[in-house]
C-alpha cells in the first residue's frame, strides 16, 4: 500500500503532490478530471457484467481544482470547478497517473 503524501498544494492551477520518498508529481486539473476513477468516467459493472456509464466527456477544457477532501488515510477526492467530486483517487492511482505523465 502506498503511503499518503507528505503534502498536497495548488501551485498556480496545478495540483502538486510530494511523497514521503521525495518524489513530486504535478497534475494539470484537466488531466486529473479526465482520469477520474469515478463511475461517471469509467463506468461500473453489475453482478452480471453489464457495463453502466463510463461514456462521459473525456476532455474538460478550463476545469480547475477548487479544493479536496481526504478519504480516510488512503485517498483524496478532488473538487472540480465543473462540480465533479465523486472520483476517489487512491494514493496508488495518483502514483500511476504520475508515472503515465512521465512516459508521455
Amino acid at each position: 500500500m502506498t503511503q499518503p503524501p507528505v503534502d498536497i498544494q495548488l501551485i498556480g492551477k496545478e495540483v502538486a503532490i510530494r511523497w514521503p520518498d521525495g518524489r513530486e508529481d504535478y497534475f494539470d486539473p484537466e488531466y486529473l478530471r479526465a482520469n477520474s476513477p469515478s463511475a461517471e468516467n469509467v463506468g461500473e459493472k453489475d453482478i452480471f457484467g453489464n457495463q453502466y456509464g463510463g461514456d462521459g466527456a473525456r476532455e474538460f477544457p478550463g476545469v480547475t481544482v477548487d479544493g479536496w477532501n481526504f478519504a480516510g488515510n488512503y485517498a483524496v477526492v478532488f473538487i472540480f470547478s465543473d462540480g465533479h467530486n465523486t472520483g476517489i483517487y487512491a494514493w496508488d492511482t495518483l502514483k500511476k497517473l504520475g508515472d503515465a505523465q512521465r512516459k508521455d
